[in-house]
């Protein structure tokens, strides 16, 4: 995939996420994609993929926008930068706006995106929404467990460090 096509697919994506288009969003996925969210865990294939954007994500969420910037792909591989902003339709933080940034990793295949991950500081978007510390501190201790327990963590730890000049 080309850096211009890999822009093309983020459009797409960004617009049907914004327009909570499940169908759209999930197009952009292979067959077998799948979407790792911070908050909704792993979801895999198009209509799981469509699930978490329809029946979690904006059921959560309102005035949803995202935007990525500084698109790179080497044909395999993309990343991008992105900004993104919500007002929480959860109950207990009803109206409430939200600004996040991060980072997104795409494995792309056949044109499409067959895995999808980011890495966002969630601390920040539970401090805007008014989550209490002992909560966040709740998430923050899954949230590092999580990361200790990656295939990749694991596998980082285990290699030695460089030594200069390798």
């Amino acid at each position: 995939m080309t850096n211009d096509e890999f822009s093309a697919l983020l459009q797409r994506l960004m617009a049907a996420a914004e327009a909570g288009d499940a169908q759209a969003f999930a197009a952009c996925f292979t067959p077998d994609g799948i979407y790792h969210d911070y908050i909704y865990g792993d979801h895999q294939g198009r209509a799981g993929i469509a699930h978490m954007i329809r029946d979690l994500f904006h059921r959560d969420a309102d005035d949803y926008r995202w935007e990525m910037f500084d698109p790179a792909c080497n044909g395999d591989i993309g990343y991008a930068w992105s900004l993104s902003t919500f007002r929480s339709k959860v109950p207990e933080f009803a109206g409430r706006p939200v600004v996040i940034d991060g980072m997104s990793r795409f494995e792309l295949k056949d044109g499409l995106i067959s895995d999808y991950s980011e890495s966002v500081n969630g601390g920040v978007a539970m401090v805007q929404l008014g989550v209490q510390p002992q909560r966040i501190e709740k998430v923050l201790q899954r949230w590092s467990r999580q990361l200790q327990e990656r295939p990749a963590t694991r596998a980082f730890l285990a290699r030695a460090k460089r030594t200069a000049g390798s």
